[in-house]
């Protein structure tokens, strides 16, 4: 019953995610760069660190702990937050040019893939008595080819989608479809972005313990994970400023209140996924399997959900009933792949 919730949990921290683009859909007159920017103090800075306070335990402090954790693990972390960063502005570039649906499918299918294999391997590299090797099981490498078979169907699908569609009925549901310049940036991102949970297992031990609730374990590192993140991305955001000339966006008085709160709203969506996580892996420790596979998991139902609001929002609207089909059945794969490793440690 215990696996049960866990997964649930997470399911619902994937569809908060898939839904954090929705309001910034209602956000006006600010440039990419400069909503970006402000949707990201929420996402990797202000709700990470309030989630990180959860772990927390009566008469300890935040800070005490980073400046006793071993230096090697919390900058490997924060390093790796920093390459995560580079996925995360692709992953908004992916989802300009092939659309919420197929962007996120290919992005998070390289990155869950990616990120649930390199974690182990990077840690046995740099700390081979951990022997982190042994948590790659069979079951968790068939679970993670399930996944990338679910991803690869549904890429199949939007090929099929770019093939039987005009240019002009693409950029009527998605303004810059691209799809070979998409494909390319999503890839870069799924890559990228698997570094998050490379930096989640160099953190995992960054907590209190006993002392902390196995719920919000994994929340510290992963405030220390956004916060690399941030650094890249407020980079390149103040770059595109200078560029663009867009810091005025910043003084239009008029549209403050409502691009503030929808990307507040965004920022909480999108954070939710791995405050979900770290809930749901407190109820995954009697399987180690799913404890291993549980960002597989993740990125797996984002890209499920993401499909739905895919197809809420128009992006599949006039491609035939053949490649609706196929993407219907790359969603099934994806739901099978988030129990099927469990049922076969059984």
């Amino acid at each position: 019953m215990e696996i049960i919730i866990g997964l649930f949990i997470i399911a619902i921290g994937a569809f908060c995610q898939s839904s954090c683009y929705v309001p910034i859909n209602k956000i006006k007159g600010w440039s990419w760069e400069s909503y970006w920017l402000v949707q990201g103090i929420f996402a990797w800075l202000v709700l990470p660190f309030l989630g990180a306070l959860l772990a927390v335990p009566e008469g300890q402090s935040l800070f005490n702990l980073f400046a006793t954790t071993n230096s090697f693990h919390m900058w490997m972390t924060i390093l790796f937050g920093v390459l995560w960063g580079v996925g995360g502005l692709t992953f908004g570039l992916s989802m300009r040019y092939l659309g919420v649906a197929l962007g996120q499918s290919i992005a998070l299918g390289t990155c869950a893939g990616l990120g649930t294999i390199m974690g182990p391997v990077l840690l046995n590299i740099f700390f081979p008595e951990l022997n982190a090797l042994s948590s790659l099981t069979f079951a968790v490498i068939f679970g993670v080819v399930v996944t990338l078979v679910g991803i690869a169907i549904i890429g199949i699908a939007g090929k099929m989608k770019a093939d039987s569609l005009s240019q002009g009925d693409n950029q009527t549901a998605i303004k810059d479809f691209n799809f070979p310049k998409g494909i390319a940036i999503a890839l870069l991102s799924g890559f990228m972005s698997g570094c998050f949970n490379v930096g989640l297992e160099f953190g995992k031990d960054i907590n209190f313990g006993d002392l902390t609730n196995p719920m919000f374990k994994t929340l510290p590192a992963t405030f220390l994970v956004t916060l690399g993140g941030f650094v890249t991305n407020a980079l390149y955001c103040f770059y595109q400023n200078q560029k663009n000339h867009t810091w005025n966006d910043y003084k239009k008085g008029k549209v403050w209140g409502n691009n503030v709160l929808f990307c507040a709203l965004a920022g909480a969506l999108w954070y939710s996924q791995f405050f979900g996580l770290s809930l749901g892996k407190g109820f995954l420790t009697s399987s180690p399997t799913l404890m291993t596979l549980a960002f597989c998991v993740l990125m797996s139902l984002n890209v499920v959900f993401s499909n739905v609001w895919g197809i809420i929002l128009k992006e599949w609207q006039g491609c035939s009933r053949k490649t609706i089909y196929v993407l219907v059945l790359g969603i099934i794969v994806l739901i099978i792949s988030s129990f099927l490793p469990q049922l076969m440690a059984c």
